[in-house]
């Protein structure tokens, strides 16, 4: 015995999303990225000025290695500049020790070197994402 069976429509009148509901989720999603953005930005801000941080470490490495290289750490005039190219009265520089890229913070300026250091032998500055002394959280200066 063949039994038919009758296939109700799947489809009804009312199974749509409605404008309203759309506008609903819309509002929603607004709400929690006016509410998230501000701290993922501060993040941002933040891991730049660690990786500023890092780069100077990294630089202050590559100063002390000239150093036990040379003798001595490099001018004023001659700047970082003497980690990439054999300064003309170095007889025993080995380098380069770093390469270019490595002496520019994240905001894309070059870090700034200072032969006699308030905090030691040299100082190293970033002025931060505004590039002027002073300033907080992203605009804040690093210096070691």
């Amino acid at each position: 015995m063949v039994r038919s069976f009758k296939i109700k429509s799947l489809r009804r009148r009312d199974a749509g999303v409605t404008l309203l509901e759309i506008m609903v989720v819309l509002a929603i999603i607004a709400l929690i990225t006016t509410l998230a953005a501000p701290r993922i930005i501060d993040r941002f801000g933040r891991a730049k000025s660690q990786a500023a941080r890092i780069q100077a470490e990294n630089i202050k490495a590559a100063l002390q290695l000239y150093y036990i290289d040379v003798g001595r750490y490099p001018t004023e005039a001659e700047n970082l500049n003497a980690l990439l190219e054999s300064p003309a009265i170095s007889s025993n520089w080995a380098g380069p020790y770093a390469q270019e890229r490595d002496l520019v913070d994240p905001w894309g300026r070059v870090f700034l070197y200072r032969r006699t250091g308030k905090n030691g032998e040299f100082d190293l500055l970033s002025y931060g994402r505004d590039g002027q002394p002073g300033g907080t959280r992203e605009d804040a200066d690093t210096n070691l």
